[in-house]
């Protein structure tokens, strides 16, 4: 195959169709047999670069077409570049930073980010279930964020989650990533200057189509634990379920705690959140995304850090 025409999606569709000698039709046709409907259009707009498979259906698509163009598993999957930005971890620590946008201010922070990774073999997971524990100190600092993705594949060669975290507060030491289930530190780089860290939590297995699996890891931050007032995540696509749990250290219990709701394009819903007997809040959303999804709440002034 010449390679001149395959370093981008658009160019290795379109060597490998004329190289098999199949005509779109054909490839619809087959498509359509595995249960996947694609019209000539969007094929003829894939191979000619106008657009590219984006949508969950479109991307179930393409297993089946390196498996009819005998290409190797996960080849068309890499050549597709970043995903779409699909949301962030608590507060100040992004999954997948947008290409600007007011979280991430500098671009080219992001562009730098999204290069230190294989984010390409992540494009085609579906988010079906997240849980978020974040755990705060006595000293009203956030010490951990425990995270458990439940994520199913659409295409194959799906092996890497990529975690992105961001630190704002200027000079806090940058937190350490320890993989719990399910997965393994690969790739990672530090920017410690822009409060930056790009790590490739790779799956103790490749997934086929249709595979799920479940990866635990954590977030452990160092002293010193600037106050924490909030947290949430910023969805870009949607989640099936997502659970945010906020533990407070006994000695520190919040105060004016509310729940804040805010799908993309739309007006936001705050409700007042109370902490239960166990010292903790907890939120459960449901088909939710995009959007906002988080808590904040105030400390009391009476209370004096030692």
């Amino acid at each position: 195959m010449d390679t001149a025409r395959t370093d981008t999606f658009a160019g290795a569709l379109r060597a490998a169709i004329a190289e098999r000698g199949l005509g779109l039709e054909r490839i619809r046709e087959h498509l359509a047999q595995h249960g996947v409907r694609v019209s000539l259009a969007t094929l003829s707009y894939w191979q000619s670069g106008r657009s590219r498979p984006e949508r969950r259906s479109s991307l179930a698509a393409i297993g089946h077409l390196e498996e009819i163009l005998a290409l190797p598993d996960g080849y068309l999957a890499s050549l597709l570049g970043p995903p779409r930005p699909r949301g962030r971890w608590l507060k100040r620590v992004p999954e997948q930073p947008p290409p600007a946008g007011p979280e991430w201010s500098e671009p080219d922070q992001a562009a730098w980010a999204l290069r230190q990774a294989d984010t390409g073999r992540d494009h085609p997971l579906t988010r079906l279930s997240q849980h978020d524990l974040v755990t705060i100190g006595p000293d009203r600092g956030e010490r951990t964020v425990r995270s458990r993705h439940v994520l199913r594949a659409e295409a194959d060669g799906a092996d890497r989650w990529v975690v992105v975290v961001r630190v704002d507060e200027p000079g806090r030491a940058l937190p350490l990533l320890r993989p719990l289930r399910h997965c393994a530190v690969g790739r990672l780089v530090s920017r410690p200057g822009t409060g930056l860290v790009v790590a490739e939590l790779l799956f103790d297995r490749a997934l086929r189509r249709g595979d799920s699996i479940v990866v635990e890891h954590e977030l452990v931050h160092r002293p010193p634990y600037p106050p924490a007032t909030d947290c949430g995540r910023t969805f870009r696509v949607p989640v099936r379920e997502y659970v945010l749990e906020v533990a407070f250290d006994p000695l520190a219990r919040p105060v004016e705690c509310e729940l804040y709701r805010t799908p993309a394009g739309g007006h936001p819903d705050v409700r007042p959140a109370e902490v239960d007997t166990g010292g903790a809040l907890l939120g459960v959303a449901l088909d939710f995304g995009p959007g906002d999804y988080g808590f904040r709440w105030k400390w009391p002034n009476a209370h004096r850090l030692g």
